[in-house]
């Protein structure tokens, strides 16, 4: 067992802790984006989006002061609530249609996050170094919101 795998399992246990007995999703997801802030090395904001119509708006987060609607036609929140696909990037300033919010981001993480197999919005999370997110981050964040999702 790699020590990411243990940190992600730990993660989802606090996740689960605090969330349990609340019936408020805002309230959840402002807890969670303080927790993977405080527990996630090397990030510059983590946050979440949630899909409205033709955009994705911000919801709870924690760092900079963020961009408060993204369109979902360009840009790697857009391409995950589409596709449905966590997206991984490594160096942002490569990826065609990137809104830049923050420009000490240089690389990105967005996860669909679904409700009945719907995507509801996504969970974004920004670092100022470059190719800080690798397939065990992809693997371990994905099976958090996996596992979190259930209770939101």
């Amino acid at each position: 067992m790699s020590n990411k795998l243990e940190f992600y399992q730990s993660l989802t246990a606090q996740a689960h802790a605090l969330c349990e007995g609340e019936p408020n999703r805002l309230a959840k997801l402002a807890n969670l984006s303080a927790l993977l802030n405080l527990a996630v090395p090397d990030i510059n904001w983590v946050g979440f989006y949630f899909r409205e119509s033709d955009s994705l708006v911000l919801g709870p987060f924690q760092g900079k002061p963020a961009c408060m609607r993204l369109p979902l036609t360009g840009g790697v929140c857009a391409k995950a609530a589409i596709s449905g696909a966590i997206q991984r990037v490594a160096n942002v300033h490569e990826f065609a249609g990137h809104i830049a919010c923050d420009g000490a981001s240089n690389s990105e993480i967005v996860l669909p996050m679904r409700e009945n197999g719907e995507i509801w919005g996504v969970l974004d999370i920004d670092s100022p170094t470059f190719d800080r997110f690798d397939e065990e981050d992809e693997r371990g964040l994905g099976l958090l919101v996996a596992s979190i999702s259930s209770l939101l």
